[in-house]
């Protein structure tokens, strides 16, 4: 397992793509994986930079994780902000027209759809959000 620890900051989206997508190369991914891991791993980064310490700013961990039988990726994000579950949050509504939805949700909603599991614990003061996605 590798493991990335920094600020949560949107300047530092760029090294958390850099070390998601050397680790999935790493392993072979198809393009499109990687593409669909990619949108999901800055969604989850932006939400976390935005919203878990504002307006402060804290520590972020990312861990990546390539298991073997059956093969996926496990990326891990781990922040010490307010306590928040994404997975609870209600999908957003995409059968209405763009400008009738509210703000917000969106993203996770594409997570939650592109992503083959996904899990979350609030334990020891830290949000957990696992993300994990089957290498066919």
């Amino acid at each position: 397992m590798k493991e990335l620890i920094l600020e949560a900051t949107l300047e530092n989206l760029d090294k958390v793509r850099e070390f998601i997508e050397a680790e999935l190369e790493a392993a072979d991914c198809s393009f499109k994986l990687m593409m669909q891991i990619g949108i999901a791993v800055e969604e989850i980064y932006v939400n976390i930079a935005h919203y878990a310490y504002a307006p402060e700013v804290g520590q972020v961990t990312v861990r990546c994780d390539i298991k073997e039988e059956p093969k996926k990726v496990e990326l891990e994000f781990i922040d010490s902000g307010v306590p928040f579950n994404p997975l609870e949050k209600e999908d957003a509504d995409v059968t209405l027209p763009a400008e009738e939805r509210p703000v917000g949700g969106l993203g996770i909603y594409m997570v939650k759809k592109s992503m083959d599991e996904l899990a979350y614990e609030y334990k020891h003061g830290q949000n957990h959000l696992w993300i994990r996605k089957f290498i066919y």
